[in-house]
């Protein structure tokens, strides 16, 4: 087996149970649920297949479904974010880069990497409570959940990232 899909494979299983034992369990204020399940989706590296990158984020949005009672509203966030993510980290790169360029502080840099975190955060939990709602009557509550859990999730995906890649 490849390095790589293992490699794969385990942040995919630790960011699952993570996600399904401990964190779908916090609801700061009533509003913010970190989502730290979008990590998967933002460390994909320059060069991976864009078919890669639909499986693996499908397959974790329906693992999340599974966990969390939503039926098919993280499959189907994750699935639209898995389609922008090579999209958007062009965005934030130079043009002569490595084909295999992981997007991380030291790749990035602190403030381009943090705004490419930000923006992939805020699209994802904007389909996700726009799904799971699916009404804009209560829309202080859809903008709060927005904003408070894109702030929460972000701040989780720095210090495991930051702890991720400390050697």
């Amino acid at each position: 087996m490849n390095i790589d899909f293992l490699n794969r494979l385990l942040l995919f299983v630790v960011l699952l149970l993570a996600q399904a034992l401990v964190l779908n369990h916090i609801h700061l204020f009533g509003f913010a649920t970190p989502l730290l399940y979008v990590y998967f989706v933002t460390s994909f590296h320059r060069g991976y297949p864009k078919w890669g990158i639909l499986l693996w984020s499908f397959l974790m949005g329906l693992s999340v479904d599974v966990f969390s009672n939503t039926p098919g509203v993280a499959a189907a966030s994750m699935t639209a974010l898995a389609l922008l993510q090579p999209y958007v980290f062009e965005l934030f790169i130079q043009r002569d880069s490595d084909a295999d360029m992981q997007p991380a502080f030291y790749s990035l840099g602190v403030t381009r990497y943090l705004y490419y975190v930000i923006l992939l955060t805020l699209v994802y939990c904007l389909l996700f409570f726009t799904i799971e709602t699916f009404t804009f009557f209560n829309w202080t509550q859809w903008a709060l959940s927005v904003a408070g859990s894109t702030v929460l999730s972000v701040i989780l995906i720095v210090v495991v990232e930051n702890m991720r890649k400390s050697k």
